[in-house]
């Protein structure tokens, strides 16, 4: 074999793996449109028609409807823990039907995420990093005699194109033009350290048991060198109204305290969190989640 065909097929074999690696037939969705009507198997009716060898997941179809926010969390939640090439398709999507873009971004770590560019990639931008991000082209990425369809881009648009992806059809650079490698972001308190006090906000609640999630990792937390026992001082608020005051123990298990109790816990994703041991912290005091909940902690 001479050198020119050895560096051809050398050239094959690299770009092979460079499309596989959004071709690994995994779809994701995610969306607000709960499970009461026929809308979300639409969506994976329409994947199935691109090809149906593709692999169909459910990320949720719970989040309350239009809470961009909420969507943005479950993603940051979710993606870093499946394959690099996995194509996630999220619609939470108020203003469809405006000028809001239409994108495919991938993710530093390989992962695809089709969704309108409206705040839902505010969280994994930041964690997972910015590839490159492409206005999806639906001259092309667009359902057949679906052009009268103003409503649901997430049948006509999003799920064909995270197929077509998905499947191989198409290669990322044909979902449509390049944009610059930035996204439309929700302004929220990130978590910083002034002194002895923390700073940090409550994207989500731990919704079947109540619980207060924050942003505040357990890595930022140990700055204030807590023992287990010790007591945390925690001030929450809504849109800077303080909503909640309180002390509780630090503790590595919710059985630590009694019964009704209070206590803080680093929760299944190393983050500062509050409960009530059998109760539900959030019904409790009134509180809630999203980029207009701060908090502060101490530690005594």
């Amino acid at each position: 074999m001479n050198k020119r065909l050895v560096w051809l097929s050398l050239l094959l074999f690299l770009s092979s793996i460079k499309l596989s690696s959004a071709q690994n037939k995994i779809v994701v969705f995610q969306s607000d449109f709960g499970l009461k009507d026929g809308a979300v198997s639409a969506m994976k009716g329409v994947a199935m028609g691109v090809s149906p060898d593709l692999k169909l997941f459910d990320l949720t179809h719970e989040i309350p409807a239009y809470n961009i926010w909420e969507a943005a969390y479950r993603l940051e939640q979710t993606v870093r823990y499946w394959p690099a090439g996995a194509v996630f398709v999220s619609v939470v999507d108020p203003g469809v039907g405006t000028a809001r873009k239409s994108v495919v971004m991938k993710t530093k770590t390989g992962h695809y995420i089709v969704t309108p560019d409206n705040g839902t990639l505010t969280l994994v931008a930041q964690s997972l990093g910015i590839d490159e991000v492409r206005e999806i082209n639906e001259a092309v990425n667009r359902r057949k005699d679906s052009q009268k369809s103003y409503t649901f881009h997430g049948r006509d648009v999003y799920s064909f194109t995270a197929a077509r992806l998905a499947a191989g059809v198409i290669t990322y650079a044909q979902v449509g033009p390049v944009l610059p490698a930035k996204v439309v972001s929700i302004p929220y308190q990130q978590a910083v350290i002034n002194g002895k006090i923390i700073k940090g906000d409550i994207p989500v609640l731990d919704v079947q048991y109540g619980n207060v999630w924050t942003n505040i990792p357990g890595t930022l937390f140990n700055k204030l060198n807590p023992k287990y026992g010790d007591i945390v001082r925690v001030t929450i608020y809504n849109k800077g109204r303080q909503v909640y005051k309180g002390n509780m123990p630090y503790s590595q298990t919710f059985g630590e305290v009694k019964e009704g109790k209070s206590l803080a816990y680093i929760n299944s994703l190393l983050q500062l969190s509050f409960a009530i041991n059998m109760g539900d912290f959030a019904k409790t005091y009134h509180v809630k989640s999203g980029a207009d909940w701060s908090v502060e902690v101490g530690v005594n």
